[in-house]
């Protein structure tokens, strides 16, 4: 008699997937019966890690093995989930993850070098997916007096949008305790304790950001039973090298799971209309229903609001600048 039952996917690997029933870590290999299409999905992936599926097998989970898997028989309906295209102007895409709790966008001022629009991509997709983004501003022991200007700025603009940003140092541990208890959902990210917290509940996060910036690194300082792959710098481009060639979701001793990307080059919007866009700038939303005219789109208009708190410096123009290029059907950003 066939077995049935529910569990996350943890791991993808070609056409074959690795499940666990949260929360507990029992993993057990699986692959999928013929073809599963999301109703109205275009994406590469129809499963993806953190997806919650339906499953058959003819034995308990604890005896299955890659000749005799588990069976893959639905998908559950999506909480969220963040999704990309490769570049702007490919027709493809993929879903990093599902069903997420936060997505932890990991960068660096320097080295590499963050570039704002990129970021600010990936902060627009979890604004349209409803995936609460936390900034984690990684190799903070390395940015000296030269660096504060900069990183005054940075805080500024972020903060200023309604962002968190945790600032770490994978090297030397620095802010590590505390992003730790707020993967594991015990501390909100502005620090204050999470009434809601329920250890009994598998609290999952994303963990996204380009190469180099140190995401394995301070994966691994968050638990140092954990050997995700660590790479290094490419002293020609000032990139980092590609480590994670797969998605994979990792338990914590500590509590939470966390779901590992490869780093990212290029980001691409999905599903956004152009007249969408400014919707998905938190700090443009609040002053938009002053502008004159309704829609607007906060580029040539009299009496726009948005382009009046850019001019006052109240919006950044840096967030602006990435707003514009959002509109530019030809814009790329890598």
């Amino acid at each position: 008699m066939a077995i049935k039952g529910q569990a996350t996917v943890v791991k993808h690997t070609g056409s074959h997937y690795m499940l666990a029933q949260l929360p507990q870590w029992n993993l057990f290999p699986a692959v999928l019966r013929g073809k599963i299409r999301l109703k109205g999905s275009t994406a590469t992936n129809p499963v993806a890690v953190g997806d919650i599926v339906t499953f058959e097998a003819d034995v308990p989970a604890e005896n299955l093995s890659l000749e005799n898997p588990a069976v893959i028989t639905a998908v559950e309906q999506r909480k969220n989930y963040i999704i990309r295209r490769s570049t702007n102007l490919s027709r493809q895409s993929h879903i990093i993850a599902a069903n997420l709790d936060r997505a932890f966008l990991v960068i660096t001022l320097d080295f590499p070098q963050v570039k704002l629009p990129f970021l600010d991509r990936l902060l627009v997709t979890c604004e349209v997916y409803n995936v609460p983004p936390v900034i984690v501003l990684n190799k903070c022991d390395l940015y000296g007096p030269e660096h504060q200007d900069m990183l005054e700025a940075f805080r500024e603009i972020y903060t200023g949008a309604g962002y968190p940003i945790v600032e770490v140092s994978a090297h030397t541990g620095d802010g590590v305790d505390r992003l730790r208890d707020i993967v594991s959902g015990k501390i909100l990210p502005d620090g204050s304790v999470n009434e809601n917290y329920d250890p009994s509940k598998p609290v999952v996060s994303l963990f996204s950001g380009v190469s180099g910036v140190g995401k394995s690194s301070l994966i691994k300082a968050l638990d140092p039973s954990l050997d995700p792959r660590v790479g290094e710098i490419s002293d020609v481009h000032l990139q980092g090298k590609h480590t994670t060639t797969f998605y994979e979701m990792y338990s914590l001793v500590s509590g939470g799971f966390i779901v590992d990307t490869p780093g990212l080059r290029g980001f691409g919007l999905v599903d956004l209309k152009k007249e969408e866009i400014a919707l998905y700038f938190p700090e443009m939303l609040k002053v938009a229903e002053d502008c004159r005219f309704a829609p607007c789109t906060h580029t040539h208009e009299p009496g726009c609001a948005v382009k009046e708190a850019v001019e006052a410096g109240e919006i950044s123009y840096d967030r602006y600048s990435s707003y514009l290029g959002m509109l530019d059907e030809e814009g790329k950003y890598r």
